[in-house]
C-alpha cells in the first residue's frame, strides 16, 4: 500500500512515528519491534560510527568511547541550538544532530511502509519556550527547517494534545468536553477540545479547539528535582569549604539536566573541581562527584534517577545503585521526598491547566474527560493535583507514549489524502 504522509513526533525523551490507514492510525515499529525510538544519540569513537535510541544508550553503558546525547529537543528556540559540541576532535552542530536523529525516524518509516513519505505532520508543544514569543517562533521555524532538509515536500505542524485529541477521537461514542494533559520530557500541554464521532471526519476543527495552553515544564523537570534534593547532596551538594563558604553548585546543575551534562566533562570545569578538592572540610562526597566525571558517567547516573522516578510512580520508595559514584553506594527515595522537590513544579503545571480553561471561559465542573498522554502524566503527584481542580471529571488513560503519534497520523490522512 502507498503511504504518501505521515506524522512524526520528535519528542525529548522518546519520538514515534505513524501513518493512517484504511483501518486508522499505526505506530511505525521503529526500534526492535517497538513504536517508541528514545531520543538519543551515541558517537561511538571506538568504531566510528553512530547509533541511535535504545542501541545508543546500550553501547555508552557498555563503556565504549564517545559521546551521547539526549534531550536535544530542549536546543530548539535556545541559543544553544546554533552552538554544537565537540565529537572525537570535531565540532558537530546541534541542528546537524536534530537532523540526523529525525532523518533516522523518516527512513525507518519509509521501509516499514515499503513508500516514500513526501509529507509530514510533526507534533510540536504548545510552547517550546515561555514567555518568550520570539523564541517560541525561533524554535519552530528552526526544526521546520531541518525537516524540509530532509527531502519531505510538505511539511506542517499540529500541537502535540491536539494530536492527541484527534487519537482519543477515533474512539468515543458520544460528544464531550475533554481537557487534553499531554505530559511529555520537555514540556506540558494543555488542550480543551469538543470531540465527538460526528466531528471526528471534519479537516477543519477550529471551532472544536476552545482553549490551548503549556509550560515548559516535564519529565526531565522532575528527574532534575529529584536528582538535586536526593542524590548530589550525596555527592557533595551542600557540602562547605574550609572557609565555611558552600561548595559552588553549578556543575550539580550541569549533571542534574539531560541536555547540559556533556558540559560537565570540560577541561576547564574539571580545573575548578581541583581547586575545590584542596579546600573541602570534608572530602569524602565530592570525590563521589570526581569519579563521576573520571568515568564520564553523568549520563548513566541521570538514567538511574530517572529509573527511580518511575519506580516512584507505582511504589512508596526505591534504590539507587550509583555504584559510578563509589563501589556499593546505595541511596534510598522515598515518593514523599520526590513529590516535595517537584511541588513548585506541579503547581505551575495545575495553573497552566486552569488557565486553558480561562481562555474559554469554560468552568472546572463542565469538563467531562481529562485524558491524559505523555510518559510523565504517571506521576501520582500530578494526576492527583489535577483531580482536585477538576473533580467531576473522569480521567482516561491513552497510550502514553503513542497517542501524539497516532493522532498526528490522523491529521496527516485529512491534510495530504
Amino acid at each position: 500500500m502507498s503511504i504518501a504522509a505521515c506524522g512524526i513526533d520528535f519528542g525529548t525523551s522518546n519520538s514515534t512515528a505513524a501513518v493512517h490507514t484504511p483501518d486508522g492510525p499505526r505506530l511505525i515499529a521503529l526500534e526492535d519491534g517497538r513504536p517508541t525510538l528514545p531520543s538519543a544519540v551515541f558517537f561511538n569513537l571506538d568504531e566510528e560510527r553512530q547509533t541511535y535510541g535504545r542501541a545508543a544508550i546500550a553501547e555508552y553503558l557498555e563503556g565504549y568511547e564517545g559521546r551521547l546525547m539526549r534531550s536535544m529537543k530542549s536546543l530548539l528556540g535556545s541559543g544553544l541550538m546554533e552552538a554544537g559540541t565537540e565529537i572525537g576532535g570535531r565540532l558537530l552542530p546541534f541542528r546537524a544532530l536534530v537532523g540526523d536523529f529525525i532523518g533516522t525516524i523518516k527512513h525507518r518509516t519509509e521501509a516499514a511502509c515499503g513508500h516514500a513519505c513526501d509529507a509530514v505532520v510533526v507534533g510540536r508543544p504548545v510552547r517550546f519556550v515561555d514567555e518568550d514569543d520570539a523564541a517560541d517562533r525561533l524554535a519552530q521555524d528552526t526544526l521546520e527547517q531541518i525537516v524540509r532538509g530532509l527531502g519531505f515536500a510538505e511539511v506542517s505542524f499540529q500541537f502535540e494534545p491536539i494530536a492527541a485529541a484527534h487519537a482519543y477521537e477515533q474512539d468515543i461514542t458520544r460528544e464531550e468536553l475533554v481537557l487534553i494533559v499531554d505530559i511529555g520530557g520537555g514540556t506540558s500541554d494543555f488542550s480543551l477540545v469538543r470531540l465527538s464521532p460526528e466531528r471526528r471526519a471534519l479537516a477543519d476543527r477550529s471551532a472544536d479547539l476552545l482553549g490551548n495552553t503549556g509550560v515548559h515544564i516535564g519529565g526531565t523537570d522532575f528527574d532534575k528535582r529529584l536528582s538535586l534534593a536526593c542524590v548530589m547532596p550525596e555527592l557533595g551538594l551542600g557540602d562547605t569549604l574550609r572557609n565555611g563558604a558552600p561548595i559552588p553548585n553549578s556543575v550539580y546543575y550541569l549533571l542534574a539536566t539531560w541536555h547540559t551534562i556533556n558540559q560537565a566533562y570540560q577541561g576547564k570545569v574539571w580545573s575548578g573541581f581541583q581547586e575545590i578538592a584542596r579546600n573541602l572540610a570534608e572530602p569524602r562526597r565530592f570525590e563521589r562527584l570526581l569519579n563521576v566525571i573520571r568515568k564520564q558517567a553523568g549520563h548513566q547516573l541521570a538514567m538511574q534517577v530517572e529509573a527511580g522516578k518511575i519506580d516512584l510512580s507505582a511504589a512508596d520508595l526505591s534504590t539507587l545503585a550509583l555504584d559510578e559514584a563509589e563501589d556499593g553506594l546505595r541511596i534510598a527515595l522515598k515518593r514523599g521526598e520526590f513529590e516535595a522537590a517537584i511541588a513548585g513544579e506541579i503547581e505551575r503545571i495545575g495553573v497552566a491547566a486552569e488557565t486553558c480553561l480561562a481562555q474559554a471561559g469554560v468552568a472546572p465542573s463542565r469538563i467531562d474527560t481529562l485524558f491524559f498522554t505523555g510518559g510523565s502524566s504517571a506521576v501520582p503527584a500530578l494526576r492527583q493535583g489535577l483531580a482536585q481542580r477538576f473533580p467531576a471529571a473522569r480521567a482516561v488513560e491513552g497510550d502514553l507514549y503513542g497517542s501524539v503519534g497516532c493522532g498526528l497520523a490522523v491529521v496527516a490522512g485529512q491534510r495530504y489524502g
